[in-house]
């Protein structure tokens, strides 16, 4: 239940057979975030998984790549504009984004891919004519909608501004947009041709390239920097030839990673062909199928509008803003892309076919031990998160345009966000046992309740902090939405399956708890002795303030937990272990 500028990819659909079994990954064309990682032990997965495994290995290093050269894409991002530029680019670079996933985001995960996987299976052709016929209607569809909301950008753009900002940051955003919103043809084709690879058991192709487009991205960067590094740019002076580059070039890595699938359709013997035939796609149970994602969707992008209008009036005032927001978004998906959607894998093939069968014990006993998992793996993340947060920021941010006081004021920001790690990952699991109990009706109705609670929490903070608190205070909003979402899902789940085990997941919550605040009052006081005091005045202090304070939390946290009995910690230790082993 997403609360950030980032996309997240939708999990499995009603009815349809988890990633692991029918051999679909659902992608996500913009994070390089899938599925198909195993988090558990080799015992706990079922029997058959080998080319799984196999395909989750290809997938997590890919993953794992793309968010490394993502984040430098991002640091660059900030470098290269400063926080002024970077906030309009930021706001409209997103546009695209929301659009997109209310156009075929949610369907395309939902709906579009289980159909796939169903008339590949039942027709004689193996689905080819289908296919096409799909990707004809779709691509076309997307080919309008698109043209209809670049010629709408002014529209768009203005629904996010606020009137604290200055004309020339308006039309600023707007040009951007102009030139970015074109991304969304080419991210919905992306995502159709994934998918196809997908159904026909390629997964490498979409894992790999989205990292196609962070380079063209990066290196527009550095022509930025080469071109104008010497012009003093601000949101009021930038050159047409300025804005003409950062846009297009951003509109390019789409297009290269969209022409970077191509090839791999050959390989898998698909051959794309002109089929207009809408009538025989059965658009009307699409229809039906796709509404509540839907619902899910447009709930989630409404909140994303608002927060990038809040954070739009402190935008260029010295006060962090849509660029830091996102950036430390980004870290918090980071950390429960890695660990969060590794155990939700693991666990859903489990909990689908336990629930198929009305086991439902066997559904409530692996929530809670994903519950207990995540947890236990997240803990020492969140608090390097807070206790490191300054000089984490510094050392992926800092740089160019991006001053040290950019850097530590993102660094406030993260510091919040170490609070939104663990609730955002257990009410993402619980929204995936609803899926386990085909339940996407149940998922959207309660994610209307929690973004009117993110909605409400963004309009509170942003009228009790100051300006340059507002992001944070946005962040905070997220915090209490995920808190929220899983509680409520916790509450359905147990009027659904039955007991959930919450006596035994509170007293292991319990001391993970315990061991984490040790590891953070003595990282605290490791960080608190070091030069730069934790707010580092450059990388060299940002690094041996990560080296040194990382270690002793990571250590404190271990040693903390082995000595309250947390049984889990083993098995995030055997996790880590295999992952570094791949």
């Amino acid at each position: 239940m997403s609360g950030g500028l980032y996309r997240s990819a939708h999990a499995t659909p009603d009815g349809v057979r988890p990633a692991a079994e029918d051999g679909v990954t659902l992608i996500s064309v913009d994070s390089g975030i899938t599925g198909q990682e195993q988090a558990l032990p080799p015992e706990e997965i079922s029997a058959g998984d080998g080319g799984t495994a196999g395909n989750s290995a290809i997938m997590a290093a890919g993953s794992l790549v793309s968010r490394m050269i993502g984040f430098v894409r991002n640091a660059l991002i900030g470098i290269t504009l400063g926080a002024g530029i970077g906030d309009a680019y930021t706001s409209a670079q997103f546009l695209p984004g929301q659009i997109y996933e209310l156009l075929l985001g949610g369907i395309l995960s939902s709906v579009l891919i289980p159909l796939l996987v169903r008339r590949r299976k039942s027709d004689p052709d193996g689905g080819l004519e289908f296919t096409r016929k799909l990707l004809t209607f779709a691509v076309v569809s997307l080919g309008i909608a698109t043209l209809l909301v670049v010629a709408a950008a002014p529209l768009i753009t203005a629904i996010q501004a606020s009137s604290d900002n200055t004309d020339n940051y308006k039309n600023l955003v707007t040009h951007f947009a102009y030139l970015i919103l074109p991304i969304i043809f080419f991210t919905g084709l992306s995502a159709l041709i994934g998918a196809v690879l997908n159904v026909r058991g390629h997964f490498a192709a979409p894992t790999w390239a989205p990292i196609l487009n962070n380079l063209v991205v990066i290196a527009t960067c550095g022509v930025f920097i080469m071109v104008f590094s010497k012009d003093d740019l601000t949101v009021d002076n930038i050159s047409s030839g300025a804005i003409l580059l950062m846009g297009l070039g951003t509109l390019l890595g789409m297009v290269v990673q969209a022409l970077g699938l191509l090839p791999a359709l050959r390989k898998v013997g698909f051959t794309w062909k002109w089929r207009w035939d809408p009538r025989s796609l059965g658009l009307g149970e699409i229809g039906k199928l796709a509404g509540w994602m839907l619902c899910y969707v447009a709930a989630n992008q409404i909140a994303i509008f608002v927060v990038v209008r809040i954070l739009n009036r402190v935008a260029g005032k010295d006060s962090a803003s849509v660029l830091a927001f996102n950036n430390v978004f980004l870290l918090t998906m980071m950390a429960h892309g890695i660990i969060g959607v590794s155990v939700m894998t693991a666990l859903l093939p489990k909990m689908s076919a336990a629930a198929a069968d009305g086991r439902y014990g066997e559904v409530s006993a692996d929530l809670s031990r994903g519950i207990r998992l995540t947890a236990t793996a997240l803990a020492p993340i969140a608090v390097v998160y807070g206790v490191l947060a300054a000089p984490i920021s510094v050392m992926l941010f800092q740089g160019g345009k991006y001053t040290n006081a950019n850097a530590l004021q993102t660094g406030t920001v993260l510091a919040v966000a170490a609070f939104a790690v663990i609730p955002l990952s257990i009410s993402y699991l619980c929204t995936y046992a609803f899926y386990s109990l085909q339940g996407n009706k149940t998922a959207a109705l309660i994610n209307l309740p929690v973004v009117a609670v993110r909605i409400g929490a963004y309009l509170v903070f942003a009228a009790v902090l100051s300006s340059s608190r507002s992001a944070a205070g946005m962040t905070a909003g997220n915090a209490i939405s995920y808190l929220v979402s899983a509680l409520i899902s916790l509450a359905v789940l147990r009027r659904r399956i039955g007991r959930l085990n919450l006596g035994s997941v509170a007293a292991a919550l319990a001391k993970v708890a315990a061991a984490a605040a040790i590891a953070a009052v003595l990282g605290i006081v490791v960080v608190r002795l070091l030069p730069g005091a934790g707010a580092p005045d450059g990388r060299g202090q940002a690094f041996v303030q990560i080296l040194a304070g990382g270690a002793v939390i990571l250590l404190a946290y271990l040693l903390a937990a082995t000595l309250l009995r947390v049984r889990e910690v083993s098995q995030v230790v055997g996790m880590v272990r295999r992952k570094i082993g791949r």
